[in-house]
C-alpha cells in the first residue's frame, strides 16, 4: 500500500461519535465512560485526528472515483498478497493492526488514488523526455556467478570459443554458485531500469547487451563475480513509438504514487472537489496535511453542530 495512505483501525468509531451525549462505553463500580467522554479524548489524541483523515479521505475518493474499482480487483490484489505471505498471513496482518476487513478497505482506497491521480496528473513531454533518458525496455539475461575474477575469465574464454545458448547454460549448471538460477541455465525474471532487485552494476552491464552476446569482461557486485548473456532485448525504441510512451507513462505513475508531495496533491484536489466541512471546531485543523491551515484553506470549512 501507498505510504502516503493512513491506516484503517477501530479508532473509526470514535469519531462516528462525534453527535452523540451520555451512552456509556464501559462502566465499572461507581464510575462509567461516557460515548461523549470517549469522544473527547479520540479527537485530542494524534491517532484520532490521523484516522478522521484517512475515513475523510477514503469516502472523498470512492465518492468520485468508486465506480472504477470494483470488488472483484480488490479482492484479486488481497488474494495476491495473502499468497505471498502464505501461512503467516493472518499474523502479518494483527501485526500490523490490521483484520481481512480492514486490509480491503486498504487496498481499496490505494486502488482509488492511483485511479485519482491517473484522472488528475497527465505526464508532460519535458516529463516523458526526462523519464527517456533512464528508460530501458524489458529484457531478459541469464548469468554465471562465481567467487573470483579468474573464474569469470574462464568462462569467458570458454564461451568465445564456442558461443551457443547451449553451451551457456551448461556452464551455468556447473559453475554458477546461484542455486536458485543454475539449473535453469542462469536465467532470470524479466526487468526494466525500475527493478529495485538486481545490482546497479549487474543492470548497467545488461543493458549494454545486443540479443544473443555476452559480457566479455567479468562484472563485479557485492555477490562476486557475472559473465551476462543476453537472451531477449527488444532495444529502447524512439520516444514517439507508441508503446515505448505507454511504458515511460507507466513508470513515471509508479514513482508518483509512491511520491508523498504528489499525492497529497492530488487528495487535495480531491477534498477540495469534495467540499468537505469539519463541524467542530477542535477538528478544523485536521486536513491541513493537504490543505494547510484552515485559515488559509477554503475547502473544509466547520460549521457549528
Amino acid at each position: 500500500m501507498k505510504k502516503w495512505i493512513l491506516g484503517f483501525t477501530g479508532l473509526a468509531v470514535a469519531v462516528l461519535l462525534a453527535g452523540c451525549s451520555s451512552s456509556t462505553v464501559a462502566s465499572m463500580k461507581g464510575e462509567k465512560i461516557t460515548q461523549k467522554e470517549y469522544y473527547d479524548a479520540m479527537k485530542k489524541s494524534s491517532a484520532g485526528q490521523q484516522e478522521l483523515r484517512s475515513l475523510i479521505v477514503a469516502k472523498a475518493l470512492d465518492q468520485q472515483y468508486g465506480k472504477k474499482v470494483s470488488d472483484a480487483k480488490v479482492k484479486k490484489q488481497f488474494n495476491s498478497v495473502k499468497s505471498q505471505y502464505g501461512s503467516s498471513f493472518d499474523s502479518t496482518l494483527t501485526q500490523n493492526g490490521y483484520t481481512e476487513s480492514s486490509f480491503k478497505d486498504q487496498i481499496r482506497t490505494s486502488l482509488l488514488s492511483e485511479v485519482a491521480l491517473k484522472d488528475l496528473k497527465k505526464p508532460t513531454n519535458a516529463q516523458l523526455k526526462k523519464q527517456y533518458k533512464s528508460y530501458e525496455p524489458k529484457v531478459q539475461v541469464q548469468h554465471i556467478l562465481v567467487k573470483t575474477k579468474a573464474e569469470a575469465q574462464k568462462i569467458i574464454d570458454q564461451l568465445s570459443k564456442k558461443n551457443t545458448t547451449a553451451n551457456f547454460s551448461s556452464l551455468a549448471k556447473k559453475n554458477s554458485t546461484d542455486t536458485g538460477t543454475k539449473n535453469d541455465g542462469g536465467k532470470l525474471p524479466a526487468f526494466d531500469n525500475t527493478d529495485t532487485t538486481l545490482d546497479s552494476t549487474f543492470k548497467k552491464a545488461a543493458f549494454k547487451l545486443k540479443q544473443g552476446t555476452y559480457t566479455t569482461t567479468p562484472v563485479k557486485t557485492s555477490y562476486g563475480y557475472h559473465v551476462i548473456r543476453m537472451i531477449k532485448n527488444p532495444g529502447k525504441g524512439k520516444i514517439t513509438d507508441k508503446d515505448v510512451k505507454a511504458a515511460l507513462t507507466k513508470q513515471l505513475y509508479t514513482t508518483w504514487e509512491s511520491d508523498t508531495t504528489v499525492m497529497n496533491g492530488i487528495i487535495k484536489k480531491v477534498l477540495t472537489k469534495a467540499d468537505v466541512k469539519i463541524k467542530d471546531d477542535d477538528l478544523k485543523d485536521v486536513l491541513s496535511t493537504y490543505l494547510g491551515s484552515s485559515s488559509n484553506s477554503s475547502s473544509a470549512t466547520t460549521s457549528s453542530k
